[in-house]
């Protein structure tokens, strides 16, 4: 079973793959050009790019034959795997099944420790259809074999997890709303508590309408981002059995959100709700436009909610 989820090139030191010589000199002796044509990194990159589309394939037989006859690729744990026939066949079964790996190259960087000899780095994106994605760094060496370059080592390092995917930088301007508010009027109050949920993808807020001491109604909002429609959208569900769903559109001191409903008698009610942010701790809710089965209603008047 391949042992990771790249496949991909890297490197072990060049010290171990190349001889020691006099600055300056090949293994004849001669003055040895470190500055490589710009058509030999061109190549490489050309070896790179023919590889990716054969993995993004699931072309196991072209992915081998990137590989020099004698290649080694050792993966994360330094297990290796040696010569192009046994890549093959960890490929094969790699490539094995329906969900077809993608592999996506990251900060890619070739340089070159002898005219025939090209040291390529970077970090390799690797995900299956429904399933995560993991992104692992990796090094290789490529050496042109008769005129043609081919991977003759790769090394992985540890695969390092992606954080999981967050909509936190969509309703980061509704951060003000996390902890808990209080609007009091005398003889009733309406409490309010409101917590990102895990990975801050959505805003939890639960509420209590409190009447001459006593819990008149309570319930929950979820509010967060919808990808399909790029806009912030909310859900209230109600202790008698009613909800809302809403869409919020922003204003110049706040937001506005439009919502639609089913009361617990099961008639259909629309309004306007309208937020109105003073500062870090007081905000003011109004709604308007309110109807109940095409009935319109009065506007209810704005109330001023405090951080407690």
């Amino acid at each position: 079973m391949i042992r990771s989820m790249i496949y991909l090139k890297l490197c072990l030191v060049a010290t171990l793959l190349t001889p020691v010589l006099p600055m300056g000199q090949n293994a004849s002796g001669q003055a040895a050009n470190r500055t490589p044509a710009t058509d030999d990194e061109a190549g490489v990159r050309k070896a790179i790019a023919s590889y990716v589309e054969a993995f993004n394939k699931g072309d196991a037989a072209a992915v081998a034959a990137h590989w020099s006859e004698t290649g080694e690729w050792l993966d994360p744990s330094g297990t290796p795997i040696q010569g192009r026939n046994a890549i093959l066949a960890e490929m094969k079964t790699y490539f094995a099944g329906d969900k077809k790996p993608h592999i996506e190259l990251l900060d890619l960087s070739v340089r070159f420790l002898a005219p025939s000899v090209a040291v390529e780095q970077g970090a390799a994106l690797v995900a299956r259809p429904g399933e995560g994605a993991s992104e692992t760094s990796y090094f290789a060496i490529h050496v042109r074999e008769n005129g043609k370059w081919q991977l003759s080592s790769v090394r992985e390092l540890a695969p390092k997890p992606l954080p999981p995917p967050s909509h936190y930088e969509q309703l980061q301007e509704l951060e003000w709303m996390i902890g808990e508010w209080v609007d009091d009027q005398g003889g009733s109050s309406v409490t309010m508590r409101g917590e990102w949920t895990a990975n801050r993808n959505f805003i939890s807020r639960s509420f209590t309408v409190m009447i001459e001491g006593r819990i008149d109604m309570s319930g929950t909002q979820v509010i967060g981002w919808d990808p399909a429609a790029e806009t912030i959208r909310s859900w209230v569900f109600d202790s008698d059995g009613g909800f809302t769903e809403g869409i919020w559109s922003r204003r110049d001191d706040g937001w506005s959100i439009r919502a639609v409903g089913v009361l617990p008698d099961g008639r259909k009610a629309s309004m306007v709700n309208i937020i109105r942010v003073i500062d870090d701790d007081t905000f003011t809710l109004q709604s308007v436009g309110r109807e109940v089965d095409g009935e319109l209603l009065p506007n209810i008047d704005e109330v001023t909610v405090i951080r407690k």
